[in-house]
């Protein structure tokens, strides 16, 4: 596997600086984008479902995988019992593959829409038992600001869990959103990982946490 190839197109998504760059870079990575991010040993889309499963009792609500790429944690939460998963993703070519995902001879996904997470969401309020979310919140991506719209959909009682990169925690503003909504009562903080390694065999230097909030 060319780790070189794999790492260039890493390398293009940090540094769009548009939203219509970053799809375009996700546009021209969709098709090899599984092979080349398992060659780096990247874990966050399947590590999540750990966190889903110890939070989320199945049968409870609709989940949504926000910024669900090609869909590689859908079939994992459907092989864990979980049924209704909806998807959010600003790339049309990466919103393909993940609707193409099958688990048990059905689609993985019960939904799936293009949005941009910092804009505005298409889901009515506490529409959602809870939101997972993997590798957005990083260089580049989706702002610190998008956990707002993400617990304005998230039921009382429901779950938001979602990991941080490293170099965005602090000067992405994360912290200061996170107090925002919890002096709102908006939510609680439940958990929260140690920073860990996102990618096993590459990159050995990137650091991501998960965060758990009960939203109120």
């Amino acid at each position: 596997m060319n780790f070189d190839k794999a790492n260039a197109a890493l390398d293009s998504v940090y540094t769009a600086d548009t939203p219509e760059g970053l799809a375009k870079a996700y546009a021209d990575w969709a098709a090899t984008y599984d092979s080349e991010t398992a060659s780096l040993g990247y874990l966050l889309p399947f590590l999540i479902t750990a966190w889903v499963a110890r939070h989320v009792p199945a049968g409870e609500g609709p989940l949504l995988d926000a910024g669900c790429g090609t869909g590689l944690s859908g079939p994992s939460l459907k092989a864990l019992g979980y049924g209704d998963i909806a998807g959010l993703d600003l790339s049309d070519d990466m919103l393909k593959i993940a609707g193409s995902r099958q688990a048990d001879g059905k689609p993985a996904y019960s939904e799936l829409k293009k949005a941009m997470l910092g804009g505005p969401l298409p889901w009515p309020d506490r529409h959602f038992r809870a939101f997972f979310s993997t590798g957005v919140f990083t260089i580049g991506h989706a702002p610190a600001s998008g956990l707002h719209e993400l617990a304005r959909i998230t039921k009382s009682g429901g779950h938001a869990i979602f990991t941080v990169r490293d170099q965005v925690f602090e000067n992405g503003g994360f912290q200061a959103v996170f107090d925002e909504l919890e002096r709102a009562k908006k939510w609680r903080l439940v958990e929260q990982s140690p920073w860990f390694r996102c990618y096993a065999i590459g990159d050995p230097e990137a650091l991501v946490k998960t965060f758990v909030f009960e939203v109120m």
